[in-house]
C-alpha cells in the first residue's frame, strides 16, 4: 500500500504540512508507504489547455510536474493538504490538479492506460483556514469531492481546522487526531 502526500501550501512546516505529517504517520501507522511531495519546491505551469494529452495521454509542459505523473499513478492513496488562500485552494494545489488533464481524452475518460492505475484509488483531503469557521474552505472541498466523484475515485473524506499563526494547529488535537485517522484510512486495504 502506497500513501502519497501532496502538500499545497507555500509555507513549508506550516499548519497544513504539520496536518499532513499527522495523516502520514497515520498511515505509515498502518503499514503503508509514505511520500510527501511540497509543490512549492516544484516548478510547475497551469494547463494550457492545449489539447495535446488527449491523444497521447502525455502533458506536452515538461516541468517538475513530469515527475509527479507517475507517483500519482503508482499510489493506491493520495491525500492532498492546503491552505485556503481567498476562499479558494492555493495557485500551487490549482496548477497540479488542473494538470490532471493529461490523464484523460478528449471526451473526459481516463486514458487507456491510466484507467488501471486509478480506479479505486483513495482521495482524502485536509483543509486549513485562518477563519473560525472551517467551512471557509467549502470551495476546497467541492472541488476535491466534485473530481473524485466525477473520475469514479473513491473519496475518503475531508478533514478541515482553523488556524492562522504558522504552527497553532500544533494546540489542535482534535484536528490533528481527525488527520491520522484520515491517514489510517487511506492506508486501509
Amino acid at each position: 500500500m502506497k500513501v502519497l502526500g501532496i502538500l499545497g501550501s507555500p509555507r513549508v512546516g506550516g499548519n497544513s504540512d504539520l496536518l499532513l505529517d499527522q495523516a502520514l504517520a497515520g498511515a505509515s501507522d498502518a503499514g503503508a508507504e509514505v511520500e510527501k511531495i511540497k509543490l512549492v519546491q516544484k516548478k510547475i505551469s497551469g494547463c494550457l489547455d492545449c489539447a495535446k494529452c488527449n491523444e497521447a495521454g502525455v502533458c506536452a509542459i515538461k516541468d517538475d510536474m513530469q515527475a509527479i505523473y507517475p507517483k500519482v499513478l503508482e499510489a493506491d492513496a493520495i491525500i492532498h493538504s492546503v491552505p485556503t488562500y481567498f476562499w479558494a485552494m492555493t495557485a500551487q494545489m490549482k496548477a497540479y490538479l488542473d494538470r490532471w488533464c493529461a490523464f484523460f481524452d478528449a471526451q473526459w475518460k481516463w486514458h487507456k492506460h491510466v484507467y488501471p492505475k486509478m480506479k479505486g484509488k483513495k482521495i482524502g483531503l485536509i483543509t486549513v483556514c485562518g477563519d473560525p469557521n472551517v467551512h471557509t474552505a467549502d470551495p476546497i472541498v467541492h472541488s476535491f469531492k466534485t473530481t473524485t466523484e466525477f473520475t469514479k475515485l473513491k473519496w475518503i473524506g475531508a478533514v478541515m481546522a482553523s488556524a492562522s499563526a504558522r504552527g497553532d494547529i500544533a494546540g489542535n488535537e482534535k484536528a490533528k487526531k481527525e488527520a491520522y485517522d484520515l491517514g489510517k484510512k487511506a492506508a486501509e486495504k
